[in-house]
């Protein structure tokens, strides 16, 4: 048995080596530790069993072999605090995606204060925005819809973890919020939005381990946005506010769709924490 701190002096150089971040060794030896941040960095001299170390050298030689993200490897995901489980099936969260969740608690916590807005997430995936949205605002009512019977299973599986009350149905996009002809207040979206040519530009960690069907979209990543846009002027009420993730090079376009959905409103373009355009938002209250 070799003591903790070898141990993660071998991972990393091998990672290193490999092209891959040293960091993975430390988030997959405490996980395979089972040990809080603290007790992990307090036992750097003990000794790990090797009930521990054989499955963790698999894991590290696994990843920097074939980029399958850490998340899969353990099972699970953060997002705004807390663990959500992912697989193939769902994209990872990515931290620009808590700021989306941002703009609507705000949005709720000004506007409704003295209601019960209903929400709806199109496009859930994991379930991670609707899930945290009804965690962080138990007085609201959150639906979400997916075209995928795959990722509404882990959604539904997060959701019950979590104790999170949504409404999870299927569909493609707006499509079963139409047929049930539910009004909303909110509606949030992170669709899929990289153009298909951008491919060649991608980890293999994304390209080869995220599912393409929410990752890709035709006409330059812009096909999820119109198709959504189209079923917007269906709607039996216009929300309160349209929040979407974008990509950073499609704010003006996205932008211009809500415009012709309401002509009289006046989207809105914000940057992520890193400068990029990231969120187009309608406040129609404004």
């Amino acid at each position: 048995m070799k003591k903790q701190y070898e141990v993660l002096q071998w991972a990393s150089l091998f990672l290193e080596e490999h092209g891959r971040e040293k960091n993975v060794a430390v988030i997959l030896l405490q996980h395979f530790l089972q040990v809080t941040a603290t007790k992990f960095y307090m036992n750097m001299q003990q000794l790990v069993p090797d009930e521990v170390l054989t499955p963790y050298m698999a894991a590290i030689k696994q990843h920097a072999s074939t980029g399958v993200p850490v998340q899969h490897l353990v099972g699970y995901a953060s997002f705004y605090g807390r663990e959500f489980k992912v697989n193939e099936d769902v994209l990872i969260p990515r931290p620009e995606t808590e700021e989306l969740v941002q703009q609507v608690i705000q949005h709720v916590n000004d506007h409704f204060a003295n209601k019960c807005p209903t929400i709806v997430d199109v496009g859930t995936g994991s379930g991670i925005i609707a899930i945290t949205l009804a965690l962080e605002m138990p007085k609201t009512m959150v639906y979400a819809t997916d075209i995928s019977d795959q990722a509404l299973k882990i959604a539904k599986e997060n959701a019950s973890r979590h104790q999170a009350a949504v409404v999870f149905t299927a569909g493609d996009f707006l499509v079963p919020i139409l047929e049930q002809n539910i009004s909303m207040d909110v509606l949030v979206c992170n669709p899929p939005y990289i153009a298909r040519d951008d491919i060649s530009f991608m980890t293999d960690t994304v390209k080869n381990f995220d599912p393409h069907l929410a990752l890709f979209a035709e006409q330059n990543g812009l096909a999820a946005y119109k198709k959504i846009a189209d079923q917007m002027i269906k709607l039996p009420e216009r929300p309160s506010l349209v929040a979407f993730e974008i990509g950073y090079q499609q704010g003006e376009a996205v932008a211009a769709l809500m415009k012709h959905v309401y002509p009289d409103s006046y989207p809105q373009v914000l940057q992520d924490i890193n400068g990029k355009d990231r969120m187009v938002i309608v406040n129609n209250n404004i």
